[in-house]
């Protein structure tokens, strides 16, 4: 499938699904916080959301479908944590995923948080998969190939003393959740192979990293994704689109 290039219009209506991924992002960050569950924070994610006109497009997602408004991956979690009712604990950090649909254009980012007090080796855990996130943004320019990216995004995490999570991917967005091209954290084959950077294009990255072990495994959820190694991951998206010569970033306020 081809690589959809979007019009300046077009780019303006993914910039208002993704302003209003930003601004419930803003809201739930607040609320982070020991003895809130996850469930409160989808509650509050999908009442602003759909007071604003806007749907939570995660919700009834793929198969099986996915139950919550949002993904609320809680420590060992990575990503694709379902809501529940379990109240957070301090030293905990909490993945929060918001896909937004409005006006048949999609919106994507995620963030990890702590919950309170964390260790240092917490915090180092949370900031590399934000830094490697902003870094790559940065450095994305027409003309790459996608596999560059997938290749600055490997570097990134490894250099901080992490590993990216195997077999998920950032992807494009557009008219749907999940489009052409998939983006890898992790470069598989040749970086000078494959599409290049084009203008007008819009896709999330999304760096997830885990300490040990890449390898994954599903819950018994069937949607919750974590490490072999059991040891806690961070996950960081934003979504982005090619304009002029640099990747300007949709999804912040």
């Amino acid at each position: 499938m081809a690589i959809a290039l979007r019009k300046p219009k077009e780019i303006d209506a993914l910039r208002a699904a993704n302003q209003l991924v930003a601004r419930a992002h803003a809201l739930l960050a607040p609320m982070v916080k020991p003895g809130v569950t996850t469930r409160e924070l989808e509650r509050e994610a999908e009442r602003f959301i759909t007071s604003e006109g806007g749907r939570c497009s995660f919700k009834g997602l793929y198969h099986p479908p996915f139950p919550g408004a949002i993904c609320t991956s809680v420590n060992e979690v990575i990503i694709h944590g379902t809501p529940n009712d379990t109240p957070l604990k301090e030293g905990d950090n909490v993945g929060i995923d918001i896909g937004v649909e409005l006006d048949g254009w999609y919106g994507d980012a995620a963030v990890t948080l702590p919950v309170g007090g964390v260790s240092d080796e917490e915090r180092c855990l949370i900031e590399a998969s934000s830094a490697t996130l902003y870094s790559v943004i940065e450095a994305i320019r027409p003309g790459m190939r996608i596999k560059e990216i997938s290749r600055m995004l490997e570097e990134a995490i490894t250099a901080a003393g992490f590993t990216p999570l195997l077999g998920y991917c950032g992807h494009g967005i557009g008219r749907s959740p999940h489009e052409e091209p998939s983006i890898l954290n992790y470069v598989e084959g040749h970086p000078n192979q494959g599409p290049k950077v084009k203008e007008g294009m819009v896709f999330c990255l999304e760096p997830m990293l885990c300490r040990e072990s890449g390898e994954s495994r599903v819950l018994e959820d069937q949607w919750s994704v974590v490490s072999v190694d059991g040891l806690r991951g961070s996950h960081y998206e934003h979504t982005v689109a090619i304009i002029g010569s640099r990747a300007e970033i949709l999804s912040l306020e």
